[in-house]
Protein backbone atom coordinates (compact mmCIF):
# COMPACT_ATOMS: atom_id res chain seq x y z
CA UNK A 1 0.00 0.00 0.00
CA UNK A 2 3.29 2.38 0.29
CA UNK A 3 1.94 4.33 3.48
CA UNK A 4 2.67 3.85 6.87
CA UNK A 5 1.32 4.60 10.62
CA UNK A 6 3.15 4.67 13.77
CA UNK A 7 4.06 7.28 16.49
CA UNK A 8 6.95 7.91 14.42
CA UNK A 9 5.68 9.01 10.96
CA UNK A 10 4.28 12.94 12.65
CA UNK A 11 7.83 13.22 13.34
CA UNK A 12 8.57 12.96 9.48
CA UNK A 13 6.23 15.47 8.51
CA UNK A 14 7.95 17.73 10.63
CA UNK A 15 10.88 16.76 9.57
CA UNK A 16 9.85 17.48 6.20
CA UNK A 17 8.66 20.97 7.38
CA UNK A 18 11.44 21.77 9.33
CA UNK A 19 14.36 20.66 6.80
CA UNK A 20 12.66 22.50 3.82
CA UNK A 21 14.40 25.97 2.91
CA UNK A 22 11.18 26.68 0.82
CA UNK A 23 7.64 26.16 1.60
CA UNK A 24 4.65 27.10 -0.62
CA UNK A 25 1.10 27.07 1.80
CA UNK A 26 -2.11 26.85 0.22
CA UNK A 27 -4.62 28.20 2.01
CA UNK A 28 -8.54 27.55 0.67
CA UNK A 29 -11.45 29.75 1.49
CA UNK A 30 -13.12 27.68 3.82
CA UNK A 31 -10.67 27.97 6.29
CA UNK A 32 -9.40 31.59 5.73
CA UNK A 33 -13.58 33.27 5.32
CA UNK A 34 -16.05 31.99 7.28
CA UNK A 35 -19.88 31.67 6.21
CA UNK A 36 -20.77 35.22 6.21
CA UNK A 37 -17.56 35.76 3.56
CA UNK A 38 -15.43 37.78 6.84
CA UNK A 39 -11.91 36.85 7.09
CA UNK A 40 -10.99 35.06 10.16
CA UNK A 41 -8.62 37.48 11.28
CA UNK A 42 -7.55 35.84 14.46
CA UNK A 43 -6.47 32.90 12.66
CA UNK A 44 -4.78 34.82 10.03
CA UNK A 45 -2.49 36.64 12.28
CA UNK A 46 -1.55 33.56 13.67
CA UNK A 47 -0.73 31.90 10.53
CA UNK A 48 1.17 35.18 9.65
CA UNK A 49 3.18 34.64 13.08
CA UNK A 50 3.96 30.99 11.86
CA UNK A 51 5.24 32.39 8.58
CA UNK A 52 7.04 35.12 10.36
CA UNK A 53 8.81 32.09 12.55
CA UNK A 54 9.70 30.54 9.35
CA UNK A 55 10.98 33.96 7.64
CA UNK A 56 13.66 34.15 10.51
CA UNK A 57 14.76 30.51 10.24
CA UNK A 58 15.81 31.40 6.77
CA UNK A 59 13.00 29.83 4.97
CA UNK A 60 11.20 31.04 2.02
CA UNK A 61 7.50 31.09 2.08
CA UNK A 62 4.68 31.24 -0.73
CA UNK A 63 1.56 31.78 -0.03
CA UNK A 64 -1.39 30.77 -2.25
CA UNK A 65 -4.49 31.41 -1.02
CA UNK A 66 -8.45 31.60 -2.25
CA UNK A 67 -10.76 33.60 -0.79
CA UNK A 68 -11.26 36.49 -3.49
CA UNK A 69 -14.73 35.46 -4.77
CA UNK A 70 -15.91 34.87 -1.32
CA UNK A 71 -14.95 38.16 -0.07
CA UNK A 72 -16.33 39.62 -3.08
CA UNK A 73 -19.55 38.29 -3.45
CA UNK A 74 -20.26 39.07 -0.18
CA UNK A 75 -19.12 42.78 -0.70
CA UNK A 76 -21.25 43.25 -4.09
CA UNK A 77 -24.45 41.13 -2.10
CA UNK A 78 -24.00 38.44 -4.76
CA UNK A 79 -26.24 35.29 -3.71
CA UNK A 80 -26.98 31.89 -4.94
CA UNK A 81 -24.95 30.14 -7.74
CA UNK A 82 -22.94 32.48 -9.70
CA UNK A 83 -22.68 32.94 -13.47
CA UNK A 84 -19.08 33.33 -15.05
CA UNK A 85 -19.19 36.75 -15.62
CA UNK A 86 -20.09 37.10 -11.52
CA UNK A 87 -17.71 35.02 -10.45
CA UNK A 88 -15.18 37.18 -12.37
CA UNK A 89 -16.34 40.51 -10.63
CA UNK A 90 -16.40 39.08 -7.78
CA UNK A 91 -13.00 38.37 -7.90
CA UNK A 92 -12.02 41.70 -8.76
CA UNK A 93 -13.62 43.27 -5.95
CA UNK A 94 -12.75 40.52 -3.65
CA UNK A 95 -8.88 40.43 -4.63
CA UNK A 96 -8.37 44.32 -2.82
CA UNK A 97 -10.16 43.07 0.21
CA UNK A 98 -7.82 40.05 0.23
CA UNK A 99 -4.57 41.44 0.06
CA UNK A 100 -5.47 44.03 2.49
CA UNK A 101 -6.45 41.32 5.20
CA UNK A 102 -2.88 39.30 4.25
CA UNK A 103 -1.04 42.93 4.40
CA UNK A 104 -2.41 43.38 7.59
CA UNK A 105 -2.02 40.60 9.29
CA UNK A 106 1.90 40.36 8.02
CA UNK A 107 2.26 44.31 9.17
CA UNK A 108 2.80 43.09 12.72
CA UNK A 109 6.18 41.73 11.31
CA UNK A 110 6.96 44.07 9.26
CA UNK A 111 6.71 42.06 6.23
CA UNK A 112 5.66 43.29 3.26
CA UNK A 113 3.11 41.09 1.23
CA UNK A 114 3.17 41.39 -3.00
CA UNK A 115 -0.04 40.11 -5.00
CA UNK A 116 0.74 37.02 -8.04
CA UNK A 117 -2.23 36.57 -9.97
CA UNK A 118 -1.72 33.61 -12.40
CA UNK A 119 -3.30 31.49 -15.06
CA UNK A 120 -3.03 28.19 -16.19
CA UNK A 121 -0.99 29.74 -19.48
CA UNK A 122 1.55 31.41 -17.16
CA UNK A 123 2.64 27.59 -16.83
CA UNK A 124 2.13 26.47 -20.31
CA UNK A 125 3.71 29.35 -21.93
CA UNK A 126 7.61 29.33 -21.73
CA UNK A 127 8.20 32.82 -21.34
CA UNK A 128 5.19 33.68 -19.25
CA UNK A 129 6.47 30.83 -17.03
CA UNK A 130 10.09 32.07 -16.54
CA UNK A 131 8.41 35.78 -15.80
CA UNK A 132 6.72 34.77 -13.43
CA UNK A 133 9.24 32.76 -11.80
CA UNK A 134 11.55 35.14 -12.02
CA UNK A 135 9.33 38.00 -10.08
CA UNK A 136 8.43 35.80 -7.16
CA UNK A 137 12.10 34.79 -6.90
CA UNK A 138 12.94 38.68 -6.79
CA UNK A 139 10.58 39.46 -3.96
CA UNK A 140 11.72 36.50 -2.44
CA UNK A 141 14.86 38.01 -2.52
CA UNK A 142 13.72 41.51 -1.55
CA UNK A 143 11.76 39.83 1.49
CA UNK A 144 8.45 39.70 0.66
CA UNK A 145 6.11 37.56 1.01
CA UNK A 146 4.51 36.28 -2.55
CA UNK A 147 0.62 35.96 -2.22
CA UNK A 148 -0.73 33.68 -5.20
CA UNK A 149 -3.59 33.29 -6.69
CA UNK A 150 -5.65 32.24 -9.74
CA UNK A 151 -6.59 35.74 -12.09
CA UNK A 152 -10.23 34.35 -12.09
CA UNK A 153 -11.33 37.91 -13.61
CA UNK A 154 -9.82 36.46 -17.11
CA UNK A 155 -9.64 32.80 -16.65
CA UNK A 156 -12.16 30.74 -18.18
CA UNK A 157 -12.89 26.72 -18.03
CA UNK A 158 -10.35 25.87 -20.66
CA UNK A 159 -7.24 28.29 -18.94
CA UNK A 160 -8.20 27.85 -15.08
CA UNK A 161 -6.19 25.47 -12.69
CA UNK A 162 -9.62 23.74 -11.73
CA UNK A 163 -9.27 24.33 -8.12
CA UNK A 164 -6.30 26.07 -5.63
CA UNK A 165 -4.93 22.56 -4.82
CA UNK A 166 -3.70 22.39 -8.23
CA UNK A 167 -2.45 25.96 -8.29
CA UNK A 168 -0.57 25.45 -5.38
CA UNK A 169 1.18 22.39 -7.00
CA UNK A 170 2.21 24.17 -9.91
CA UNK A 171 3.49 26.76 -7.73
CA UNK A 172 5.49 24.86 -6.22
CA UNK A 173 7.19 23.18 -9.28
CA UNK A 174 7.21 26.99 -10.51
CA UNK A 175 9.65 28.21 -7.60
CA UNK A 176 10.96 24.94 -6.54
CA UNK A 177 9.28 24.26 -3.22
CA UNK A 178 10.60 21.70 -1.52
CA UNK A 179 7.32 21.18 0.45
CA UNK A 180 3.49 22.01 -0.42
CA UNK A 181 1.66 22.68 2.64
CA UNK A 182 -2.51 22.18 1.94
CA UNK A 183 -4.20 23.69 4.74
CA UNK A 184 -7.52 21.73 4.55
CA UNK A 185 -10.81 21.06 6.95
CA UNK A 186 -9.55 17.64 7.85
CA UNK A 187 -6.28 16.51 8.93
CA UNK A 188 -5.26 14.16 6.68
CA UNK A 189 -5.80 10.80 4.05
CA UNK A 190 -8.12 7.96 6.23
CA UNK A 191 -8.44 3.95 5.09
CA UNK A 192 -12.04 4.55 5.69
CA UNK A 193 -14.49 6.98 6.75
CA UNK A 194 -13.68 7.48 10.63
CA UNK A 195 -17.05 8.84 10.99
CA UNK A 196 -18.70 5.67 10.33
CA UNK A 197 -16.05 3.17 10.76
CA UNK A 198 -14.67 2.50 13.88
CA UNK A 199 -11.25 0.74 12.02
CA UNK A 200 -10.33 3.75 10.21
CA UNK A 201 -7.00 4.77 10.28
CA UNK A 202 -5.54 7.70 9.88
CA UNK A 203 -2.04 7.53 7.31
CA UNK A 204 0.50 9.60 8.50
CA UNK A 205 2.60 8.69 5.32
CA UNK A 206 2.68 7.85 1.87
CA UNK A 207 5.66 6.61 0.12
CA UNK A 208 3.97 6.79 -3.28
CA UNK A 209 0.19 8.14 -4.76
CA UNK A 210 -0.77 4.68 -6.39
CA UNK A 211 -4.75 3.67 -7.86
CA UNK A 212 -5.05 1.82 -4.04
CA UNK A 213 -4.06 5.51 -2.62
CA UNK A 214 -6.75 7.58 -5.00
CA UNK A 215 -9.23 5.00 -4.38
CA UNK A 216 -9.45 5.73 -1.09
CA UNK A 217 -9.89 9.36 -2.21
CA UNK A 218 -12.14 8.66 -4.80
CA UNK A 219 -14.26 7.25 -1.71
CA UNK A 220 -14.40 7.69 1.78
CA UNK A 221 -12.64 10.75 1.67
CA UNK A 222 -14.29 12.32 -1.43
CA UNK A 223 -16.23 15.20 0.20
CA UNK A 224 -12.86 16.48 2.31
CA UNK A 225 -12.40 19.91 1.64
CA UNK A 226 -15.04 22.67 1.16
CA UNK A 227 -15.25 24.46 -1.93
CA UNK A 228 -13.83 23.30 -5.74
CA UNK A 229 -11.15 20.86 -4.24
CA UNK A 230 -11.66 17.52 -1.89
CA UNK A 231 -9.44 14.91 -1.25
CA UNK A 232 -8.95 14.08 -4.75
CA UNK A 233 -7.78 17.25 -5.77
CA UNK A 234 -5.23 16.86 -2.83
CA UNK A 235 -3.68 14.09 -3.85
CA UNK A 236 -3.55 15.32 -7.78
CA UNK A 237 -1.41 17.72 -6.47
CA UNK A 238 0.49 16.18 -4.53
CA UNK A 239 1.46 14.26 -7.64
CA UNK A 240 1.95 17.00 -9.39
CA UNK A 241 4.22 18.49 -6.63
CA UNK A 242 6.03 15.40 -6.12
CA UNK A 243 6.86 15.04 -10.46
CA UNK A 244 8.72 18.05 -9.60
CA UNK A 245 10.50 16.76 -6.37
CA UNK A 246 8.76 18.50 -3.75
CA UNK A 247 6.85 16.55 -0.88
CA UNK A 248 3.43 17.53 0.32
CA UNK A 249 2.17 17.69 4.02
CA UNK A 250 -1.88 17.87 3.81
CA UNK A 251 -2.78 18.82 7.21
CA UNK A 252 -5.85 20.82 9.29
CA UNK A 253 -6.19 24.45 9.41
CA UNK A 254 -9.03 25.27 10.89
CA UNK A 255 -6.60 25.68 13.92
CA UNK A 256 -4.84 28.37 15.29
CA UNK A 257 -1.21 28.40 13.87
CA UNK A 258 -1.03 24.80 11.75
CA UNK A 259 2.79 25.30 10.68
CA UNK A 260 3.59 25.19 14.38
CA UNK A 261 1.20 22.44 15.13
CA UNK A 262 2.67 20.55 12.08
CA UNK A 263 6.21 21.15 13.36
CA UNK A 264 5.30 20.16 16.68
CA UNK A 265 4.26 16.80 15.15
CA UNK A 266 0.58 17.45 14.81
CA UNK A 267 -1.53 15.13 12.92
CA UNK A 268 -0.91 15.18 9.08
CA UNK A 269 -0.34 13.08 6.05
CA UNK A 270 3.31 13.55 4.57
CA UNK A 271 3.12 12.22 0.97
CA UNK A 272 6.70 11.87 -0.28
CA UNK A 273 8.25 12.99 -3.63
CA UNK A 274 9.94 10.39 -5.44
CA UNK A 275 13.08 12.54 -5.57
CA UNK A 276 14.24 16.33 -4.29
CA UNK A 277 12.89 19.10 -6.23
CA UNK A 278 16.95 19.81 -7.36
CA UNK A 279 17.61 15.89 -8.83
CA UNK A 280 13.77 16.05 -10.60
CA UNK A 281 14.79 19.09 -12.34
CA UNK A 282 18.31 18.74 -13.64
CA UNK A 283 17.01 15.37 -14.91
CA UNK A 284 13.91 17.10 -16.90
CA UNK A 285 16.75 19.82 -18.01
CA UNK A 286 19.35 16.69 -19.20
CA UNK A 287 16.44 14.70 -20.77
CA UNK A 288 15.93 17.63 -22.91
CA UNK A 289 16.93 16.04 -26.70
CA UNK A 290 17.06 18.60 -28.90
CA UNK A 291 18.70 22.18 -27.17
CA UNK A 292 18.27 24.93 -29.39
CA UNK A 293 21.55 26.16 -29.69
CA UNK A 294 25.12 25.99 -27.43
CA UNK A 295 27.38 28.18 -25.40
CA UNK A 296 30.78 27.97 -25.29
CA UNK A 297 32.68 29.08 -22.31
CA UNK A 298 36.56 30.10 -21.06
CA UNK A 299 38.48 28.05 -18.03
CA UNK A 300 37.28 30.79 -15.66
CA UNK A 301 33.29 30.10 -16.39
CA UNK A 302 34.44 26.27 -15.79
CA UNK A 303 35.67 26.39 -12.26
CA UNK A 304 32.93 28.95 -11.37
CA UNK A 305 30.53 26.78 -12.30
CA UNK A 306 32.47 23.78 -10.42
CA UNK A 307 32.09 25.66 -7.26
CA UNK A 308 28.56 26.12 -7.78
CA UNK A 309 27.85 29.63 -9.37
CA UNK A 310 25.33 30.38 -12.30
CA UNK A 311 26.97 31.46 -15.87
CA UNK A 312 27.55 35.04 -16.74
CA UNK A 313 28.21 36.94 -19.69
CA UNK A 314 31.94 37.39 -19.10
CA UNK A 315 32.17 33.56 -18.74
CA UNK A 316 30.51 32.71 -22.32
CA UNK A 317 33.25 32.81 -25.56
CA UNK A 318 30.76 31.41 -28.26
CA UNK A 319 27.41 31.08 -29.15
CA UNK A 320 25.96 28.88 -31.89
CA UNK A 321 22.00 28.81 -33.21
CA UNK A 322 19.06 31.07 -32.77
CA UNK A 323 17.85 30.44 -29.41
CA UNK A 324 14.82 32.39 -27.87
CA UNK A 325 14.90 33.39 -23.58
CA UNK A 326 13.64 29.90 -22.10
CA UNK A 327 15.03 27.67 -24.29
CA UNK A 328 17.32 24.25 -23.30
CA UNK A 329 21.02 25.24 -24.96
CA UNK A 330 23.92 22.78 -24.51
CA UNK A 331 26.91 24.18 -22.48
CA UNK A 332 30.48 23.63 -24.07
CA UNK A 333 34.03 23.82 -22.65
CA UNK A 334 37.29 25.33 -23.80
CA UNK A 335 38.13 22.03 -25.20
CA UNK A 336 34.90 21.34 -26.99
CA UNK A 337 33.85 18.99 -24.77
CA UNK A 338 29.96 19.09 -23.62
CA UNK A 339 29.74 20.01 -19.89
CA UNK A 340 25.78 20.00 -20.11
CA UNK A 341 22.65 21.99 -20.88
CA UNK A 342 20.40 24.17 -18.93
CA UNK A 343 17.60 27.03 -19.80
CA UNK A 344 19.08 30.51 -20.84
CA UNK A 345 17.76 33.47 -19.71
CA UNK A 346 18.92 35.60 -22.81
CA UNK A 347 18.03 35.56 -26.11
CA UNK A 348 20.77 34.87 -28.68
CA UNK A 349 21.16 38.37 -30.13
CA UNK A 350 21.17 40.21 -26.52
CA UNK A 351 23.72 37.24 -25.58
CA UNK A 352 25.97 37.51 -28.27
CA UNK A 353 25.99 41.57 -27.70
CA UNK A 354 27.16 40.86 -24.07
CA UNK A 355 29.17 38.01 -24.43
CA UNK A 356 32.18 38.56 -22.15
CA UNK A 357 31.81 41.38 -20.85
CA UNK A 358 31.05 42.50 -17.12
CA UNK A 359 27.66 42.15 -15.40
CA UNK A 360 27.87 45.80 -14.99
CA UNK A 361 27.98 47.11 -19.26
CA UNK A 362 25.14 44.84 -19.65
CA UNK A 363 22.59 47.89 -19.40
CA UNK A 364 24.77 50.52 -21.57
CA UNK A 365 24.78 47.86 -24.01
CA UNK A 366 21.50 46.02 -24.49
CA UNK A 367 19.71 50.11 -23.16
CA UNK A 368 17.75 48.14 -20.14
CA UNK A 369 18.41 46.79 -17.14
CA UNK A 370 18.05 43.01 -16.45
CA UNK A 371 19.39 40.30 -14.21
CA UNK A 372 23.02 39.48 -15.83
CA UNK A 373 22.69 35.84 -15.09
CA UNK A 374 22.92 33.64 -18.71
CA UNK A 375 21.82 30.46 -16.89
CA UNK A 376 20.83 30.05 -13.17
CA UNK A 377 22.65 27.37 -11.43
CA UNK A 378 19.34 25.89 -11.05
CA UNK A 379 18.86 25.29 -14.36
CA UNK A 380 21.75 23.84 -15.00
CA UNK A 381 22.49 19.93 -15.76
CA UNK A 382 25.83 19.02 -15.87
CA UNK A 383 27.28 15.93 -17.88
CA UNK A 384 30.16 15.58 -15.49
CA UNK A 385 32.22 17.61 -12.85
CA UNK A 386 33.06 20.87 -14.29
CA UNK A 387 36.31 20.66 -12.27
CA UNK A 388 37.69 17.53 -14.38
CA UNK A 389 37.42 19.72 -17.62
Amino acid sequence: MNVANDIKTNRQAAQALKSATRLVVKVGSAILCGADGEVNTSWLESLAADIAVCRVEARDVVVVTSGAIALGRAKLDLGGKLRLDEKQAASAAGQIALAECWQAAFAKHDIKVAQVLLTLEDNETRRRYLNARAAINTLLELGAVPLVNENDTVATSEIRYGDNDRLGAHTAQLVSADVLVILSDVDGLYTADPQSDSDARHIDVVDSVTPEIEAMAAGPNRIAGIGSGGMMTKLAAAKIAGAGGCSTVIAPGSIDHPLRAIADGGRATLIRAAATGDTARRKWIAGRLDPAGSITIDAGAVKALAEGASLLPAGVAEIEGAFARGDTVALIGPDGTKLGQGLVTFDANDLNAVKGKHSKDIERVLGYRRRPVVIERSDLALARKTGDV
